[in-house]
This record gives structure tokens, C-alpha cells and sequence, in this order.
């Protein structure tokens, strides 16, 4: 987390907290949408923060389910707990990596709409509806509001992922888009390949990189990925949330590449 960025996430946070909990379960209007996030140990103590921007949102889902590994139902903090109510509840399972909230929701509710995010930013309170709007307009696509395009080389390789640029213009659409899971990604029903939920096959080929497993099996069952026409603003990070991240071995060690590579030489296919 950079520094600039502390006084936006103080004050963030400030606002959120003050909202009680009866106003955020007040639903006024909702969407056929269902949130599904996970979250890990370090981060039980200010992943409140991100329910909260969840549940603050102009437009509410049907559901927002927080997925933890079945070690941690001794450990929830009440600032966590204190939350649950109809609109949000917490699971627990079996699965530790990050795939899990998306598998699990599939599984949990087939035939659903299910938006993803991350655990460790606060969204802007018209992060769900911006992402609905262009469902309706696009039902059949996968929509995000933050991606990059996947850059090869000329022999059809990928380049390092820090050479995968983001994708500036609002409402692009292409093959080689990649929907980043930190902004928020729409996943319509039936638009992954069935392989989608194959632990094996996931945790042998890209463990840590589930926003590339997501959007592999995306691309094998045809569906198009669409940037936002209205991308909400950058997620907020959460003050002492990034101690623990994959960025440092996904971005700076270059694993991204190494584990897109094993998906492709897996399925032999290549995105041009």
C-alpha cells in the first residue's frame, strides 16, 4: 500500500464504520446478483471493512457470502460476525486457495449471477450496479472493471506479466482482455468451461493465480471479457490488509507467466 494512499483509507474506513447495521441490511433495491469473496487469517481484522462497502452499495446483491477455510470458525472476530444477517452470511470449507469464491458460489447457487472480489480493498458504492447495467446490455460476457491485456511474443508466448498492459478504455472487449479480480468481475451462468471446478487440474496449474484460471476457462467456453463502460473508481486499500499477498511471487517473481503457460501447454491453446 502506498503511502499517499493512507488518508483516503483512513477516512474511507471512518465513514463506513459509522453506518449501522440495521442501514446496512436496509434493502431498497436489489439485484439477482450474488458476492462471493474469501479471505485468510491475517486479514479477519479488517475484512469488516470490505463487507461493509459491500453491504453500503446503492444497489444491493441477493447475497454476499464470505467463504473461510473450516480452521477458522473458532476464530471470526465479532466485527465480522456482528455483520452476518440475511444479506450477508459467512461459509466455511474445505479449500484454502483464492478459487474458492467462485467455485464454491457455482456450486452453492447454480444458475446465478455471481460477482467476485477481493478481501482487502473497500468498493465505491455503485461498484455492483455498474457492473449490472453492462449485463444487461451484454448478458453472455464476463464484465470487470479492471484488466489487462495478455501481451505474446512472436512466437505466440506470453510476455512477463508486468508487461500486460491495463486496459484504459471503458467498454473494451477482445480475446486477450484479462478480468483482475480486485476490481470486481460479473460471471454470467454457463460462461466457464466445465473444468472450471476441477481442483486437481487448478491447484496443479495455476495454485495461486486464480484470476488466469478464471479467464482460461472463460476463453475455452467462448465467452467474451468486456471492460466496464462505467468503471467505478479504483478500490480502496484497507490499512494493514497487503502483508500477505501473491503479488510479490504473481507480479515481481513473474509466476503469473510460468502458471498461464502450464494452462496453455495443458489445453494447447494460445490466445491471439
Amino acid at each position: 500500500m502506498k503511502l499517499k494512499e493512507y488518508p483516503q483509507s483512513l477516512f474511507t474506513a471512518y465513514k463506513l464504520l459509522a453506518l449501522k447495521p440495521e442501514r446496512l441490511h436496509a434493502v431498497q433495491e436489489s439485484l439477482p446478483i450474488i458476492v462471493s469473496l474469501t479471505s485468510i487469517p491475517s486479514r479477519l481484522s479488517t475484512v469488516h471493512l470490505t463487507i461493509r462497502s459491500l453491504l453500503a452499495q446503492s444497489h444491493k446483491p441477493q447475497r454476499i457470502v464470505l467463504w473461510l477455510n473450516e480452521k477458522l470458525r473458532d476464530q471470526v472476530p465479532d466485527t465480522l460476525t456482528d455483520l452476518e444477517g440475511e444479506l450477508f452470511q459467512i461459509r466455511y470449507a474445505q479449500l484454502e486457495c483464492s478459487h474458492r469464491k467462485l467455485v464454491h458460489a457455482r456450486s452453492a447457487f447454480p444458475g446465478e449471477l455471481v460477482v467476485t472480489c477481493d478481501d482487502d480493498v473497500m468498493y465505491d458504492h455503485r461498484w455492483l450496479v455498474n457492473l449490472y447495467q453492462d449485463h444487461i446490455r451484454h448478458p453472455r460476457s464476463v464484465i470487470a472493471h479492471e484488466c489487462r491485456r495478455i501481451q505474446l511474443d512472436a512466437n505466440g508466448a506470453a510476455l512477463p506479466y508486468k508487461l500486460w498492459p491495463v486496459e484504459r478504455q471503458p467498454g473494451a472487449c477482445g480475446r486477450q482482455l484479462l478480468p483482475i479480480g480486485y476490481g470486481g468481475v460479473l460471471y454470467p451462468p454457463n460462461s466457464l468451461h466445465p473444468d472450471v471446478d476441477n481442483a486437481e487440474l487448478y491447484l496443479k496449474l495455476a495454485p495461486k493465480a486464480d484470476d488466469l484460471w478464471f479467464k482460461a476457462m472463460s476463453y475455452l467456453a467462448g465467452t467474451e471479457t468486456r471492460r466496464a463502460s462505467q468503471p467505478s473508481h479504483k478500490p480502496i486499500p484497507v490499512i494493514r490488509s497487503q502483508r500477505d499477498s501473491l503479488q510479490r511471487s504473481n507480479v515481481k517473481q513473474d509466476a503469473n507467466r510460468v502458471q498461464w503457460h502450464a494452462i496453455c501447454e495443458h489445453y494447447n491453446f494460445t490466445i491471439d
